[in-house]
């Protein structure tokens, strides 16, 4: 308000009409203060993959670095390769409730085979599977084509592996990072 020399009134008629045009976007601070974030990025309606993982998951995330999607929605199954992708361990953890949303597994097969992540796609689902209810059954052509024939162990996250969740990582050939105790959020 000081800088733009008016008072409150006409500064919450200002923020108003923004509204309007959709260029704030609205937020609240842990001591339950309003942050309006002024710009034209807002009008143009991006959506962050960390927005569409919070959406979903009881498990919420902050995101580091603001990076949107512009010009189309992103799915589901491109959010799950973006969690994989990361290398983050709580990103993960959060992305593994998107299992529960997803539509097209042949589309998600077709990006995790691109990103080579098809094994651990694999693994975290029936992780997920194993710690979740109604979680949808993975199609048979998945599952095949996605088993490892041979091959040495992969990491879904360099140097972490479970001690919990041999019987997955045996079947899928991939060390997953998480135990049971981190999968309390789930319950």
């Amino acid at each position: 308000m000081t800088l733009l020399g008016v008072d409150r009134k006409k500064a919450i008629y200002y923020v108003r009409r923004l509204r309007e045009q959709d260029y704030v976007k609205t937020r609240k601070r842990p001591d339950q203060t309003r942050i309006y974030s002024i710009s034209f990025e807002n009008k143009l309606q991006g959506v962050s993959y960390y927005d569409i993982i919070n959406r979903h998951s009881p498990v919420k995330i902050s995101a580091p670095n603001i990076s949107n999607v512009y010009g189309k929605h992103p799915t589901i199954e491109e959010t799950i390769v973006f969690a994989i992708k990361t290398g983050s361990l709580r990103t993960i953890l959060a992305a593994l409730a998107l299992f529960r949303k997803i539509e097209n597994w042949s589309e998600l097969y077709k990006l995790g085979k691109q990103n080579r992540l098809e094994r651990q796609i694999g693994a975290l689902y029936d992780l997920s599977r194993l710690i979740m209810r109604k979680v949808r059954r993975m199609p048979n052509r998945f599952r095949n084509n996605a088993l490892p024939k041979k091959g040495p162990f992969e990491y879904t996250i360099p140097g972490l592996q479970s001690t919990d969740f041999k019987n997955i990582e045996n079947v899928w050939k991939v060390h997953l990072p998480f135990n049971r105790k981190d999968l309390e959020d789930y319950r």
